[in-house]
């Protein structure tokens, strides 16, 4: 098996404080390597190597035949390059994203755009568009200051569904640890009692 581990939340993980939903995503992740002690991790925390964000120079690199581009514009499409190769590799991945103002953070939707490349992960074809990132198990861990889910204010797991199975990952299972800005303790209970049913499964 292997993990690929995407920490999208704006804070750090330092000394268990922080960001709680790296917190729990590092809870599964070792879970997931309890059960399989073969399994190789890699982690890539867009909080201490943010993905840049997909802007006019980007996309000129993007859409400047390979062979014609400057050296800058190379070094940024490698930098794309990078993270769809880690997707790619996986098998099992797990997201760490919190929720900011009632979607996914903007650190989380750069990295997004960076993977979502036609041709190399969706293809288009006369019935619509079609996702080549198959076979591969998701789980999105989310944590939010309030209580969001299966709420109209939940705009983020909708989102989360529909670009993931854009991609063709459509296996996708949610942790929620919700009210942590006035039940914290009771939030990172039921979150880890999710985890564990989760990983029983």
């Amino acid at each position: 098996m292997n993990i690929l581990q995407i920490n999208a939340s704006a804070r750090r993980l330092q000394d268990d404080q922080g960001s709680v939903s790296t917190r729990l995503a590092n809870e599964l992740t070792a879970g997931l390597r309890a059960a399989h002690p073969d399994a190789t991790v890699t982690v890539r925390d867009l909080a201490v190597s943010p993905q840049p964000l997909l802007d006019e120079a980007a996309l000129g690199a993007l859409f400047t035949p390979a062979d014609q581009r400057t050296p800058e514009q190379a070094a940024r499409v490698a930098q794309d390059d990078a993270v769809i190769a880690e997707l790619l590799a996986a098998d099992t991945i797990v997201i760490g994203v919190p929720m900011y103002n009632f979607n996914v953070t903007a650190q989380f939707k750069n990295w997004i755009d960076a993977v979502a490349r036609a041709g190399v992960t969706f293809r288009y074809t006369e019935k619509g568009p079609v996702g080549l990132v198959t076979g591969k198990k998701v789980y999105v861990v989310t944590s939010r200051g309030g209580i969001h889910r299966d709420q109209p204010s939940d705009q983020m797991t909708p989102y989360l569904r529909a670009v993931l199975a854009f991609l063709g990952m459509t296996d996708v299972s949610f942790v929620y640890a919700e009210g942590m800005a006035f039940a914290a303790d009771q939030g990172l209970a039921s979150a880890r009692a999710q985890i564990t049913e989760l990983l029983a499964a």
